[in-house]
């Protein structure tokens, strides 16, 4: 029973779907111990990855996203809002030395500009790139923190932010192989965001992270309450 059972954990790790049905179709196993096992996991965090669904934050590395998160957060509160956008914020982080080395809000920069977009563009101009060089001062271990997802779909026909991301690791840069990010993207403008597959198809792990879901949509929308 013990060996099954360590197995069942294992398997919850790294896919939670499949462990809940092997949990329930396999004898010997009692639903309190079935939900205790799963009261275990950190469900308000998962990464999304083309491995699948990944649960394994503590608490001492959700925490730091959330601080993160929070600094992304007030930088979105700076942008203008508008009935047409959502007021985004995005920083770059280099997790080896626990520094920032970018950030980013909607609108920052001239034109339609979204947070990420700002982000990777200040970055590539501090250092005399275009945006598409940027991948190759881009440190291994980068994490994008944006308080909502990166948009798949442009409406003013700008490269979508997801393509961006994606970008910085061609030409066999280091690139961004992580994004965490506060919310999902509301469907308001352009339905549905495919993004987050299409990041995972990159090699991109896209990150959740809950706890600040509603501070973060009141700031996103503000521009829309104030049109309505």
């Amino acid at each position: 029973m013990r060996a099954t059972r360590e197995r069942c954990v294992k398997v919850a790790s790294s896919h939670l779907e499949a462990q809940i049905a092997f949990k329930v179709t396999s004898p010997g196993f009692s639903a309190v111990y079935l939900f205790t096992i799963i009261s275990n996991f950190h469900l308000s965090t998962f990464s999304t990855s083309s491995s699948g669904l990944t649960f394994a934050m503590d608490d001492d590395t959700t925490n730091k996203h959330l601080r993160y998160l929070s600094e992304a957060l007030e930088l979105a509160k700076k942008s203008p809002p508008k009935p047409t956008n959502f007021c985004v914020g995005a920083l770059l982080l280099d997790t080896v030395n626990d520094k920032v080395l970018s950030t980013g809000y909607t609108l920052e920069l001239p034109g339609n500009t979204h947070a990420e977009q700002c982000c990777l563009s200040k970055l590539a101009q501090e250092h005399n790139l275009s945006e598409e060089e940027v991948g190759k001062i881009i440190p291994e271990h980068a994490v994008l923190y944006t308080t909502m997802e990166p948009c798949f779909v442009r409406l003013s026909g700008n490269l979508p932010c997801v393509q961006r991301v994606l970008q910085t690791s061609s030409n066999g840069y280091h690139g961004i192989k992580s994004v965490v990010c506060g919310v999902k993207e509301p469907e308001t403008f352009v339905g549905e965001n495919k993004g987050r597959k299409a990041l995972a198809d990159g090699g991109v792990d896209v990150i959740y992270v809950t706890g600040l879901e509603d501070e973060i949509l009141k700031v996103a929308t503000a521009g829309h309450r104030e049109s309505s």
